[in-house]
């Protein structure tokens, strides 16, 4: 596709033979794969422009969870790029859109492998991993095609964790058990891991207590340089907010979804979060409810030791004729207002 025996010389060269390399750059930029593939062989300045690594630092993969042609091809260009230019690749960005049976989740499953496994073999920048939205706790995810995709990400993380900077896997709905094999990958073989960006919003599956394993506060104790946490509330302990004040000098932002099928049983004390809060001068705490409107149920998570920036009320509904928004809007939004925005 892009052999230098294909390479079209002309005897008349245009003004785009001479253009500078960085408005070169700019045009191949805009370009699909196939295109790109197509203007290397204008010439051996235009097939040099295809190896720059500026054009291949950043990437998104998207598997269709209704094949078509077009997306079939879509991923085979995707495989083509992870290995030929893979090397170059510092932020990869994976869309597995709504499977609707097992053969695809299979096919995705067999096509991750050899993706992450041509990557660790040959890649040694990748900063930024966002794979979200899998639902692994969807029936068609087989329990054997469910494991070895757990298997295949465990083991990239083991060699990729030492540099990434950023992972995202919200949606993944793992088990607690699952989910800390995976996060326990980035410090494989280390008592720590450098990522300073996690998002494990619904990482976990509906319905789990995740604030009572102490697996899981053992996995969290490894992030050493955490500037930004999302999660559930239900992942929340007095044990987990100790943890994060070992480390707190980079913490910036805590963002937590509360939703009112996750378990929110736990105590947490207010004296946990206001160490917390002097630990990480610069912190602050942002919270999205789901469902959640009632003033009682609130009030035992908004704490008013906590440095909330802000409070998003979602997907509410008012079929129950004794809520009233007043105790919330009253009582206890005004305890924030010196750190609210």
């Amino acid at each position: 596709m892009d052999e230098e025996s294909e390479l079209i010389q002309p005897q008349d060269q245009s003004c785009w033979a001479a253009l500078p390399d960085v408005c070169l750059c700019r045009v191949f930029w805009w370009l699909g794969d196939r295109d790109r593939s197509r203007a290397a062989l204008v010439c051996r300045k235009w097939n040099q422009m295809m190896y720059s690594a500026d054009l291949w630092r950043y990437r998104t993969i998207t598997f269709s969870g209704r094949p078509s042609r077009v997306h079939a091809s879509e991923v085979e260009s995707a495989l083509w790029y992870v290995k030929k230019f893979g090397r170059y690749l510092e932020r990869l960005e994976v869309k597995f859109l709504n499977p609707y049976n097992a053969v695809l989740t299979k096919k995705f499953q067999v096509t991750m492998r050899g993706l992450l496994s041509c990557l660790s073999k040959s890649n040694n920048r990748l900063k930024s991993l966002s794979i979200q939205h899998l639902e692994l706790d969807r029936l068609v995810w087989r329990n054997s095609i469910r494991s070895s995709f757990i298997r295949s990400l465990s083991f990239f993380l083991k060699k990729m964790g030492k540099h990434l900077d950023y992972l995202n896997l919200k949606g993944a709905r793992l088990t607690v058990e699952q989910g800390c094999h995976i996060l326990d990958s980035l410090s494989h073989l280390r008592n720590e891991n450098v990522i300073s960006e996690l998002n494990i919003e619904d990482y976990f599956s509906h319905h789990l207590a995740v604030y009572s394993s102490p697996q899981f506060k053992k996995t969290m104790s490894t992030f050493h340089n955490l500037v930004s946490l999302n999660l559930n509330y239900n992942c929340i302990s007095d044990e987990l907010l100790e943890n994060l004040c070992e480390n707190a000098s980079t913490l910036w932002t805590i963002n937590i979804k509360c939703h009112i099928h996750d378990p929110h049983g736990q105590v947490i004390w207010g004296m946990s979060w206001a160490k917390l809060a002097r630990q990480a001068t610069n912190l602050k705490v942002n919270f999205y409810f789901e469902r959640i409107m009632k003033y009682e149920r609130l009030a035992r998570i908004l704490l008013q030791e906590i440095p909330v920036r802000s409070i998003s009320l979602r997907s509410c509904y008012f079929s129950d004729p004794d809520w009233s928004m007043r105790p919330t809007l009253i009582d206890l939004l005004p305890t924030f207002r010196h750190t609210l925005q």
